[in-house]
């Protein structure tokens, strides 16, 4: 082979290598990033990892919040009208959080089955529906406005 040859040869796969090194390292970065959503269905059926964050949402159990007196810990239990999950949060609730409503939390699975939620989002006004609550409430025959009744 003559140098010049050579010389193309060394660079071209100098730079493939570098470029399936960017591409991996993107991969990698990417996939400790995702938040997956699980419905509470999924979550009873053992689908959701245990200790990776995800999301979970759904309609808020009438009846099921429960604040600590002394600290900023709320429990309550969120529903795709098959299962329930209890979820676990420390600090301030969004001002439009309430029984009833449609929520997604941010958080991982503890071994014990509670949601340990870092970030809990509401909706923003009465005519909005988180799309995946959305879609866990169809797949379930259920609206939030049955719930409401």
């Amino acid at each position: 082979m003559n140098p010049k040859r050579k010389k193309k040869l060394i660079l071209v796969s100098a730079m493939v290598a570098a470029v399936g090194i960017a591409v991996g390292l993107v991969l990698y970065a990417l996939s400790e990033n995702i938040n997956l959503f699980y419905t509470p269905t999924q979550i009873a059926d053992g689908e959701a990892p245990i200790g990776q964050r995800i999301r979970a949402g759904g309609m808020v159990v009438d009846g099921s919040v429960k604040r600590a007196p002394d600290s900023l810990q709320v429990q309550f239990a969120v529903t795709d009208y098959k299962h329930e999950v209890v979820v676990s949060y420390t600090g301030i609730l969004p001002d439009l959080f309430r029984e009833g409503q449609g929520i997604v939390t941010m958080g991982a699975m503890d071994d014990k089955g509670i949601f340990q939620a870092v970030e809990v989002l509401a909706k923003h006004d009465e005519n909005y529906m988180p799309p995946e609550v959305e879609a866990a409430l169809k797949a379930s025959g259920k609206t939030a406005a049955d719930y409401q009744k």
